[in-house]
């Protein structure tokens, strides 16, 4: 079976593959998450004070509602990164995150402006593997407003917390 010159190469132009890496079940009873959720169109809603009080709400309330302890934190203009440990009976990582955002997205639509989907549908999330990466992590997080040129010193950005100290037993 012979084929025509190009055909191949128009074959594998029409075949596109949506590549999801399976998710493993991770190597710790209670390991760290390294999570960041993007605002939908990457809309700039996110560094205010109407949005660090109410993720902050929800976050507080989420370790004994969903199992799920929230430790560093910052808020962007259009994404939040954010370290989170779940605890023994916790809701699965999917669950918990849909929880949080789904009732950010209920309260900070109204006062935000933004119509439709409020984030995106995807989150990214990484297991950290030791303190060691925990601390690298936090500082690249904290340093993002200094990288972005809100300001010169990561200290004064008014969008960060930390609701529990997560740490490495």
């Amino acid at each position: 079976m012979s084929r025509k010159r190009g055909e191949g190469a128009r074959l594998h132009q029409s075949i596109h593959f949506a590549m999801h890496l399976p998710h493993v079940t991770a190597f710790a009873d209670s390991p760290i998450y390294f999570f960041t959720a993007c605002t939908a169109g990457r809309c700039p809603v996110l560094a205010n004070a109407r949005a660090l009080e109410c993720l902050r709400e929800i976050w507080l309330k989420s370790a004994v509602m969903d199992g799920w302890c929230v430790g560093h934190f910052v808020l962007m203009p259009d994404h939040v990164p954010l370290f989170a440990r779940p605890g023994y009976d916790a809701k699965k990582r999917g669950e918990w995150i849909k929880t949080w955002k789904s009732i950010s997205a209920r309260s900070l639509t109204n006062t935000s402006g933004v119509g439709g989907p409020f984030w995106q549908a995807d989150t990214f999330d990484h297991i950290l593997r030791s303190g060691e990466s925990y601390s690298e992590k936090w500082e690249y997080v904290r340093m993002n407003p200094v990288r972005a040129d809100f300001l010169s010193d990561a200290e004064s950005w008014p969008w960060r917390g930390e609701i529990n100290q997560l740490r490495f037993d």
